[in-house]
């Protein structure tokens, strides 16, 4: 990591949701580097066993009053991953949730406010980088998304993060922060880390799977998603704080850029799970549901390699690969 501490010591780098799905891969790929980890979130984090980087673990609920001040007092890096949690699912949020908007929006609220009130007398401005999703551009107007694509999001989660996303694009410009957007794709595990904490279609799908459940789908199995593995994603959260200054002030797509159709993905799901257990893989079937969101019916696809061009990141994990991985530490888990 390239990133220099306004400091003599180490660059401290705070994690906010240090223990959650992405932030659990995001803590693995920095704690690989010489920097000062501050790890935040409601359960302690875990800090991997050879880590490079010097840990400290902290609890917190950052909604209450004064935990976003406490948590990222004298950092140099703030990486922004709270998410609100609705059953299976981040993004599924009705309209007057406020505890949701208090998440999604408020928290980034704060930590510009706090951040513009706690300075920085020497050196550049913090780095903030912040966790969007490709979804926030609404219903797309070509098969890819790219940075020219209008943002006009159809749901109140993806009017919420782009709300967030402006409110670092003006800090940035104020001199407050350095704000940098990540939207990324569907994410995925690869088989490293509890699988209880991995959310989204893919472990949701592998888990039915493994129990013997059909794989419902709430359409013909054509729309299509980009998936990227959720270690890619962190490398892809490193490659922006190395490159913080070309970056602030925008948000980048990330994504793989291939289009994965949900049918294709479910029957290799079921395919894997199959060749692992030993029985026949499980139906995949279209089903009506009235839980189906706008959202859930277009495909959400990255064209843009803006970010990788910059960066020279691209995604490395095998779809196949990452499945075949997944599912066996899934069943371990059951197991034991």
């Amino acid at each position: 990591m390239r990133y220099e501490s306004t400091d003599t010591a180490r660059p401290l780098v705070t994690v906010l949701g240090a223990s959650g799905f992405v932030g659990t891969a995001v803590v693995r790929e920095f704690a690989a580097h010489p920097v000062r980890l501050r790890l935040v979130s409601r359960r302690p984090a875990a800090v991997p066993a050879n880590a490079v980087a010097e840990a400290e673990v902290c609890t917190a609920d950052l909604t209450r009053p004064g935990a976003i001040a406490a948590a990222v007092r004298g950092s140099d890096v703030v990486i922004q991953l709270v998410a609100y949690i609705n059953g299976p699912s981040t993004w599924r949020v009705e309209e007057g949730d406020k505890a949701a908007e208090r998440v999604n929006l408020g928290l980034v609220r704060e930590l510009v406010a706090v951040l513009r009130e706690q300075g920085r007398t020497t050196g550049p401005p913090p780095v903030v980088v912040f966790a969007g999703s490709l979804s926030q551009a609404g219903v797309p107007r070509s098969a890819l998304l790219s940075d020219e694509t209008p943002d006009e999001p159809v749901t109140v989660y993806d009017r919420q993060k782009l709300e967030a996303e402006r409110e670092l694009v003006a800090a940035t410009e104020a001199g407050v922060l350095r704000g940098i957007t990540l939207r990324l794709p569907t994410v995925y595990g690869a088989g490293v880390g509890p699988s209880t904490l991995e959310r989204g279609v893919v472990a949701a799908m592998m888990r039915r799977a493994l129990a013997g459940e059909p794989l419902t789908m709430w359409h013909d199995g054509t729309v299509a998603r980009d998936l990227v593995c959720v270690d890619d994603v962190a490398r892809a959260f490193a490659a922006a704080v190395d490159h913080a200054d070309a970056l602030a002030g925008r948000r980048w797509l990330i994504g793989s850029g291939e289009a994965t159709r949900i049918g294709d993905l479910f029957h290799r799901i079921a395919a894997v799970v199959a060749a692992r257990t030993g029985r026949p893989p499980v139906p995949v079937v279209s089903t009506a549901s009235t839980q189906a969101g706008a959202s859930d019916l277009f495909d959400v696809v990255c064209g843009s390699t803006a970010f990788g061009d910059l960066t020279g990141w691209s995604p490395r994990t095998d779809l196949a690969t990452a499945l075949e991985a997944a599912v066996r530490r899934f069943e371990l888990e059951r197991a034991g």
